[in-house]
């Protein structure tokens, strides 16, 4: 035995040379220090298999996550020039209700070098969607772009059945496209986006214009980053002045109907209505040009509204006092014009008179007192002369005389020759009413204090004191009565004017327009009425005057919301003489 095994250790001392340092160590810690054939070769191939498992394990982990994965990562790698509707933030009203937000819906593409069979891709997705143009689809199909749009905004039901195809290269992209819970209830403030979910209008358009927009280009509009924009609007209020509005409308045939709340504190719009509006889920309908915004968009001769303008400004001036008297006994010629009143009362007005008769002739006498100059600037003092801007990108300037002489000045006196955006004329009259600041309005959220940072006073506390009080008096006994809620203490202004059509005033086309404050012995909110072209009702009597349609309107309208903003009916209230007036005096 020792003669066989004796060779055998030779030849390995011979043969032997010592193991690398890492083969030592791999063998040392796979078998110990026993050294046993068999479990070498288990070793080996367990070793294997530990590795032919991970590497198919990291292909199978890669395949279910490119399985479960959205199509959106490959096709924003494919995607150039192609607008992708990105994320916007929500928009809420005041009370937190939201009045837009995104939702992800699929949209449908095509990878056109991917195609295996452009004829059968055609026959297959018209089958699915039977509006798309075959023609347009065939083209978009036979090009040789990396990525082609073929239909956005398309249902999950669709999603499905195209799904089923198989087709190579045709895919679904989830993208984020705007949606108005309310439809039309708010949608002229609100505006509405592209099918890029790019803001074109109203809110939405101001939104881009905030970075937003910039946001997108650099695909960092997530929903995570966007923290949601409060509006003053109070949808409440906007629902009860759109349907008094579209009932007013229907009622006297008027072609259009608008309307506002205004807070004259803070400048905040809680309410803006422009009828016929349109569904901003729809943006198509507001290429209709009936559907504009009148409020803002449009520019109108107000009417006698101006009139509180006018004597707000003989008052402020010293040019009068609530005890003058002017002429209004015979028409007012001017040059070879005549101004005439609509209730003529052939005898001198006193100034509360003027103010509640309406007299043009009485408010024409009182500019002219004031002269050209003093008028000019007082109106543009009170921001009637200039483009008024606010959040909402559509904006109309004012048409003001090229050449401004007495004429001017009189018929501007009570609301004839010059026009100016309604939402302009109420950001005036709010002045008026609030102690005489002028506040530039908004449709954000804002505190009474930055309010009156803003804001920059245009008339003395005495002279808005005494405006409130006429305007008060005129709902008592003027030409407002109709507004006159039991209660809530209302104070108004009424306008008609005749339309201007083809360069000359129409005989049967009227504007008619109410401005009303609530409440007149503390304001806090500015309401206003507008009827475009409202026709006689038996109800009227045969008369389309503003105290017989928008006036009226506005009762109905003060009656629904002052519930909503807070203000409680009143029992016993004094007569604006007792109330108003004696306050005003006793101040002195």
């Amino acid at each position: 035995m020792s003669a066989v095994a004796e060779p055998l250790v030779t030849a390995t001392v011979t043969r032997g040379i010592s193991p690398p340092w890492r083969q030592w160590l791999i063998g040392k810690i796979l078998y110990g220090n026993a050294v046993d054939r068999r479990v070498k070769a288990r070793a080996r191939i367990g070793l294997a298999i530990v590795a032919f498992a991970a590497v198919y394990t990291i292909i199978a982990a890669r395949l279910v996550m490119f399985a479960l994965a959205s199509n959106s990562h490959s096709a924003h790698r494919v995607v150039s020039s192609d607008a992708i509707a990105t994320a916007r933030p929500d928009i809420l009203d005041r009370n937190g209700i939201i009045l837009a937000t995104d939702v992800r819906v699929p949209s449908l593409y095509a990878e056109p070098r991917r195609l295996i069979d452009v004829d059968e891709a055609v026959e297959l997705l018209t089958a699915d969607l039977p509006d798309l143009d075959a023609a347009e689809l065939r083209e978009r199909l036979s090009s040789k772009r990396g990525f082609a749009w073929l239909r956005r905004d398309i249902t999950l039901e669709q999603q499905r059945e195209i799904y089923r195809q198989g087709l190579p290269g045709i895919g679904f992209l989830n993208e984020n496209k705007r949606d108005y819970p309310d439809g039309a209830e708010i949608s002229h403030l609100i505006g509405h986006v592209n099918i890029d979910n790019q803001g074109i209008a109203g809110i939405e358009k101001w939104l881009d214009g905030q970075g937003l927009a910039a946001l997108h280009m650099a695909g960092l509009a997530t929903d995570r980053l966007q923290n949601p924009i409060a509006l003053a609007v109070d949808l409440r209020v906007q629902h009860v002045l759109r349907d008094e509005l579209a009932a007013a409308r229907a009622k006297f045939g008027a072609v259009a109907a608008a309307g506002l709340v205004l807070n004259v504190r803070t400048g905040e719009v809680l309410a803006m209505v422009s009828e016929p509006d349109y569904d901003p889920n729809n943006p198509r309908e507001a290429l209709d040009p009936s559907r504009i915004n009148r409020l803002t968009t449009g520019v109108f001769e107000m009417g006698s509204t101006f009139k509180a303008f006018t004597v707000a400004m003989a008052l402020d001036s010293g040019k009068a006092t609530l005890k003058s008297a002017f002429d209004a006994r015979m028409p007012l010629h001017m040059g070879r014009f005549d101004i005439h009143d609509f209730e003529a009362q052939h005898r001198v007005l006193t100034v509360p008179e003027i103010f509640t008769y309406s007299s043009n002739i009485g408010a024409a006498r009182m500019a002219l007192a004031v002269g050209i100059d003093g008028h000019k600037a007082f109106l543009k003092k009170m921001g009637q002369l200039d483009r008024l801007r606010t959040e909402l990108p559509e904006s109309a300037e004012p048409i003001v005389p090229k050449r401004w002489v007495n004429l001017n000045t009189a018929t501007i006196a009570f609301g004839h020759g010059l026009s100016v955006a309604p939402l302009q004329a109420a950001m005036g009259i709010a002045a008026l009413m609030n102690g005489g600041v002028l506040i530039p309005p908004t449709f954000l959220k804002r505190s009474e204090a930055d309010a009156q940072a803003l804001g920059k006073r245009v008339i003395k506390p005495e002279t808005s004191a005494i405006m409130r009080y006429l305007m008060r008096l005129n709902v008592e006994k003027g030409t407002a009565a109709k507004a006159d809620v039991p209660g809530y203490y209302i104070g108004g202004k009424t306008g008609t004017a005749d339309k201007v059509v083809n360069g000359r005033y129409s005989k049967a086309k009227v504007l008619t327009d109410f401005m009303a404050v609530l409440p007149a012995d503390q304001p806090r909110y500015l309401l206003l009425i507008m009827l475009d072209e409202p026709h006689a009702t038996p109800e009227t009597h045969g008369f389309t005057t503003s105290g017989w349609n928008a006036v009226p309107t506005g009762g109905a309208v003060v009656a629904r919301i002052a519930p909503l903003l807070g203000i409680a009916p009143r029992s016993g209230l004094p007569s604006a003489d007792q109330l108003i007036l004696a306050s005003l005096k006793e101040s002195r």
